[in-house]
């Protein structure tokens, strides 16, 4: 017990060091209007690294806010990657919402004092942090307030929707294609899913369908646990019993998930809100199992991984209790962001030196596949250790290489196809296309 407080009055005393500010006296919970302002402000403090847009409104007309980090706002630089942040996706889940904003103002701080290492890692990623998806839901939630705010009100958008229930079921069709020996990556989305999803939901799946993102983390409140995919289970519901539903980088996920709870000041020590989780982490499956989950999708429809981050016993805690949540997240919210740059990265190229975009990057034991962005760059998280590694394209020739992966800075690892005999094209794209209509057919999607 005596460490667990330690270590904030060690980071609060350090933050005196460093000449920033221990005290509480600017943390505040932000209504809509407040929070941004703050955003603008952090633009306006550090107009050449960042940028903000809109991915979308509400459903009472709410801009959807994301805050950019960059050393070129508003550009994809081949090779760089991209990491998100989202926030108070349930609407009484403050915490994360409040952190978002205090993480902004840090960043930009630190920068403009020549913090190198925030330096670095704005200088080498793009970062979008997007503290409200749910604006809505806040504001009926802060309406009541810290003190009376209930376990559900104001969890869901204006509809009463609750948008970590409310993404396209694509767990279903990956598990029917562990079966058929079908795709692990990128799966087709039922008919009709734009009408099926609330426009908070859609605005994020047509931002994950615009940038190319790595690594992201959702913040969530309720529990203090760093939550890992898969959220479903692939067995039938059974009253009282749980089961482990791994997903193909389950190591992966896992060392992800250790990385915040141990950079935490008090997730990893296993005890909270009366509730024990091993090392501050759990699979989501293991702990309940969650259908139509945003961190399930985010691997099995983009090449992201995601994790889910539960920050507080308390949903809306009081403003007194902001600045020990900050001092105990500071360092994990870091420390998780530099996980994007590890494992490999690199090019594919055509034999004219063309950048191929589309082309699939397959690791040999790990049933996931990712893909190349528009400029023909790819980004493949791993844990230390040596890989086959094969990049293939409709119309080209595969292309495969060995790589050592170290426990620093990704390894780059780029790929030369070559154009394939055209008598083997048609066939090839003929039967993928088949393929996949025949397993959408099977499992008739459409509305859910």
């Amino acid at each position: 017990m005596l460490q667990g407080r330690t270590v904030p009055w060690v980071c609060a005393l350090l933050l005196g060091l460093m000449g920033l500010p221990a005290s509480g006296s600017d943390f505040q919970h932000h209504r809509y209007e407040d929070m941004v302002r703050e955003l603008f402000a952090v633009h306006s403090d550090c107009p050449y690294i960042t940028r903000i847009y809109s991915i979308g409104r509400s459903v009472e007309g709410r801009h959807l806010y994301v805050l950019e980090f960059s050393d070129n706002p508003g550009i994809h630089e081949a090779l760089e990657p991209e990491f998100k942040y989202v926030g108070n996706m349930h609407g009484n889940e403050v915490l994360g919402r409040e952190l978002l904003i205090k993480l902004s103002q840090f960043l930009c701080e630190e920068y403009r004092a020549g913090n190198q290492r925030i330096t670095r890692l704005i200088h080498d990623t793009r970062i979008h942090i997007l503290p409200s998806m749910n604006p809505d839901g806040y504001e009926v939630a802060a309406r009541q307030g810290s003190e009376l705010n209930g376990y559900l009100v104001g969890r869901g958008n204006s509809r009463d929707i609750d948008l970590n229930r409310n993404f396209p079921d694509l767990n279903s069709l990956m598990y029917y294609y562990e079966k058929t020996n079908g795709r692990n990556h990128h799966l087709p989305l039922p008919d009709n899913w734009e009408h099926q999803v609330e426009p908070e939901t859609l605005a994020v799946i047509k931002w994950m369908q615009n940038y190319n993102f790595v690594l992201s983390a959702n913040l969530h409140g309720g529990a203090v646990v760093a939550n890992y995919p898969f959220d479903k289970s692939r067995d039938a519901r059974i009253r009282g019993r749980t089961t482990y539903s791994a997903t193909a980088d389950d190591k992966i996920f896992r060392q992800l998930a250790r990385t915040y709870s141990y950079a935490h000041s008090w997730m990893h020590l296993g005890w909270n809100c009366g509730d024990f989780f091993n090392e501050g982490i759990t699979n989501g499956a293991s702990w309940y199992s969650l259908s139509r989950g945003m961190q399930d999708f985010n691997y099995l429809y983009t090449n992201c991984f995601e994790i889910t981050l539960e920050l507080s016993c308390d949903k809306f805690p009081p403003e007194s209790s902001l600045p020990r949540e900050w001092l105990g997240n500071r360092e994990a919210l870091i420390s998780y962001l530099e996980q994007v740059h590890h494992g490999i990265k690199g090019m594919v190229y055509d034999e004219n030196n063309n950048p191929v975009s589309k082309a699939e990057i397959a690791v040999a034991g790990i049933n996931h596949d990712v893909t190349t962005g528009v400029d023909g760059d790819y980004f493949r998280l791993l844990l230390p250790g040596t890989y086959t590694v094969k990049a293939s394209a409709p119309g080209y020739l595969s292309s495969s290489n060995t790589v050592t992966v170290g426990p620093a800075e990704a390894i780059q690892l780029n790929f030369y196809l070559k154009k394939a005999p055209k008598q083997n094209l048609k066939g090839k794209h003929q039967h993928g296309k088949k393929s996949i209509s025949a397993h959408k057919a099977s499992l008739k999607l459409g509305p859910r």
